[in-house]
């Protein structure tokens, strides 16, 4: 009996998670490229923020609904069998579905070790063509919109004016963004800083230089 009780709650669990997949093939039809029906580029994307009524350049949510899809293949844009894949595992086929989704995907319901990843996953995503780094330009911009309430505003401030006025970087690699967001979360306080036995990448030893010589100022 326990058995049969438990196959019925089975299938029952395997029936709710099933979705309409044409109507979920559809939805990526209307975004995919002209050139290319296989992905959906900058363009679709723009177009399906529309749908959404959402603004692909501020608001952060584009993004983490992108990372929850599994977009990883190539920068700046999703593929069909991501997009299906995606639609599955997040049981999403109409556009009221993924309209429902929206306050869900706020990045403060994030855990730490979530958060890194879909932190990780911006930098990639937002990569152009087959560069390994952003310039200083879109790190700043990217850093505003994601690190907001994420990290301490000072820190986040001051951090995105060092990049913005240093001249031996203008480019950021992934190592050293990555480094920055644990850079936040283990030192909080920048008076403990040791640069003699620090492991954190050159940017950050002068990051921290930075802040000293603005704190000589006031």
């Amino acid at each position: 009996m326990w058995n049969s009780s438990a196959g019925s709650r089975k299938k029952k669990s395997s029936r709710s998670s099933m979705i309409d997949e044409e109507a979920a093939e559809q939805m990526f039809l209307e975004i995919a490229d002209e050139d290319d029906p296989s992905v959906a580029g900058m363009e679709g994307i723009s177009t399906l923020c529309e749908k959404l009524e959402i603004d692909p350049l501020e608001d952060i949510r584009i993004l983490v609904l992108l990372w929850k899809m599994g977009s990883k293949e190539k920068p700046a844009q999703i593929s069909k069998e991501e997009w299906m894949s995606g639609c599955q595992r997040l049981h999403i086929d109409s556009l009221d579905k993924l309209k429902s989704m929206l306050p869900s995907l706020d990045t403060g319901f994030l855990e730490r070790s979530e958060f890194r990843d879909f932190y990780k996953f911006c930098f990639k995503f937002n990569l152009h063509s087959t560069h390994r780094t952003l310039d200083k330009e879109m790190v700043v911009a990217l850093l505003t919109m994601i690190l907001k309430d994420r990290i301490p505003s000072d820190r986040l401030e001051t951090f995105c004016a060092f990049v913005e006025e240093q001249t031996t970087y203008s480019r950021i690699t992934l190592d050293q963004w990555t480094s920055f967001l644990d850079f936040c979360y283990e030192c909080e306080d920048l008076s403990t800083y040791d640069e003699s036995n620090s492991a954190w990448p050159v940017l950050i030893d002068e990051y921290v230089e930075y802040m000293e010589e603005q704190q000589k100022k006031k």
